[in-house]
């Protein structure tokens, strides 16, 4: 499924920049919960308060669920992927720069877009920072070869998928990578025992 972010509606990103903001200002942004009521006003997390904004904007009631992020795609355009991006970051931030975070956040997405490419992108940047993880481990050699193999097809999954901008044109890759991490599985078990 291909998402186009804010629905291609400049209108509703600039809606919602200026909701967040105005919670800010409130102080209505908070960590360590997903939303409540606080001294007489409502609270919420980076994506509680986005979907606040969201209702607002749409003259709804908030409608908690378990999985508030799957309404960014729904509603906003924005994978849900990236939700829980926005949520993780924002739960380790600083207070004063979490508070800060949501509308941060939403300012830096351009309107229009397929977000997907992005994600790519990152998991290959982690991919890559892994393995200059696994070369500083004190673990065999043909472990961490094993696991850096692993990684490598992981981390080519993403490449081919940034350059061929298709996921499905990486799925010889991620059978390959699902394969060394499997080999790699088996022999860090090993190891261990």
């Amino acid at each position: 499924m291909n998402l186009v972010s804010f629905k291609n509606d400049l209108k509703l990103k600039d809606l919602m920049v200026k909701e967040i903001e105005l919670h800010r200002k409130q102080d209505m942004i908070i960590q360590r919960t997903y939303g409540k009521e606080l001294n007489g006003k409502w609270s919420g997390c980076a994506v509680s308060c986005s979907l606040r904004s969201l209702a607002i904007i749409q003259g709804k009631e908030l409608v908690e669920t378990y999985d508030q992020h799957t309404i960014y795609e729904k509603e906003l355009g924005l994978p849900e992927w990236l939700a829980r991006l926005e949520d993780t970051i924002f739960e380790g931030l600083k207070q004063e720069e979490a508070k800060k975070w949501p509308g941060q956040f939403i300012k830096a997405i351009p309107v229009g877009v397929n977000l997907e490419p992005v994600k790519w992108k990152f998991c290959a940047y982690l991919m890559k920072e892994n393995i200059e993880r696994v070369l500083t481990l004190k673990i065999s050699d043909e472990l961490k070869k094993q696991v850096i193999d692993a990684i490598q097809g992981v981390l080519k999954l993403h490449e081919d998928a940034i350059k061929t901008g298709k996921w499905s044109a990486a799925k010889s890759a991620a059978k390959s990578a699902k394969s060394a991490a499997r080999s790699a599985e088996s022999a860090a078990r090993s190891a261990a025992e």
